[in-house]
């Protein structure tokens, strides 16, 4: 499969369960491997993964859940919990972190690009969650990426024991794919194109 094959293969798959064929070695393989082969500026490697599997999987979740009750609205939770649930249901999911003091100690060494350190960790971490994601789905693995960051951070860092200088930046939870993604559309190329002779 090509690799635009393989781009084209990752979706957001929200229907998602816990029957994956692959051993959760083999997933923090892939997950590790992947991450590792990601570029980043100045070669940094700034991006760090804590993967939740099991037990620690649905305790992220219920993390979430209980720190969005205190913020939605009581008629509107309904449709929050079973958005929760959904995620709960996968089979792990992958929390993706940049380390600040790897940003800071770039800042200190290469003045001239030290407004452009922070930028350069984010094109990092984006990098490697979609690598990851998009490597997950070869092997026929749905994800789908989330954003709870910054209301969870502070129970997340207490309940994994996460060092004080990793940010949280996403949450890509995976698993079998119970249901296939829906068509995906695409704004006129003239919109976000442009090429010159």
């Amino acid at each position: 499969m090509s690799f635009l094959d393989q781009m084209k293969q990752r979706r957001t798959i929200y229907a998602i369960g816990n029957n994956v064929a692959l051993t959760q070695d083999q997933i923090e393989e892939i997950i590790k491997d992947t991450v590792r082969h990601s570029p980043s500026a100045f070669n940094s490697q700034t991006s760090r993964v804590v993967t939740l599997y099991g037990k620690s999987h649905t305790k992220f979740w219920d993390i979430v859940r209980e720190t969005l009750r205190k913020m939605v609205p009581e008629a509107a939770f309904e449709n929050t919990n079973a958005k929760i649930n959904s995620f709960a249901a996968g089979y792990g999911t992958a929390l993706f972190f940049e380390d600040q003091d790897t940003v800071k100690s770039l800042q200190e060494q290469f003045a001239l690009y030290a407004d452009h350190f922070p930028a350069w960790s984010e094109h990092s971490t984006g990098i490697a969650q979609f690598a990851v994601w998009t490597a997950l789905a070869e092997h026929h693995i749905g994800a789908s990426l989330q954003h709870y960051n910054p209301v969870i951070d502070h129970e997340v860092a207490e309940a994994f024991s996460i060092p004080e200088n990793w940010k949280l930046r996403a949450q890509l939870v995976f698993g079998s794919i119970e249901a296939a993604a829906g068509e995906k559309t695409f704004m006129d190329n003239e919109v976000r194109f442009k090429k010159f002779d």
